[in-house]
């Protein structure tokens, strides 16, 4: 019914930057809050960014505050996550999501992209 697609993720120094990018398709993409996730081997998905329909609710994890950069151009259908001053402990596949509700959950989200790695090294 909707599909994802993730595009932007790659290997980057400590430091550097990435923009991520998903473009959505297959549903009416402006009546959808969207999500970033992102999930490290052996670990549980975690939230890192949310916005809501109309951009005004944006929430974002306390560690990439200042850092993260989540946006949304309804026009183009994309949500997407800037992501500046990267850490080592940002390496995870980063996930975007699109649900009725910014939720920290992962179960309140319908649609789900494939994921794209993002690696960042020391």
């Amino acid at each position: 019914q909707v599909q994802l697609v993730e595009s932007g993720g790659g290997l980057v120094q400590a430091g550097g930057s990435l923009r991520l990018s998903c473009a959505a398709s297959g549903g009416t993409f402006s009546s959808y809050a969207m999500a970033w996730f992102r999930q490290s081997p052996g670990k549980e998905r975690e939230s890192v960014a949310r916005i809501s329909r109309d951009d005004t609710g944006i929430y974002y994890k306390e560690s990439v505050k200042g850092r993260f950069t989540i946006s949304r151009d309804n026009a183009k259908n994309t949500v997407y996550l800037q992501m500046n001053s990267l850490k080592p402990e940002d390496t995870a596949v980063y996930y975007c999501a699109a649900g009725w509700t910014p939720s920290q959950s992962s179960g309140q989200y319908d649609y789900w992209g494939q994921g794209t790695q993002v690696t960042v090294s020391s």
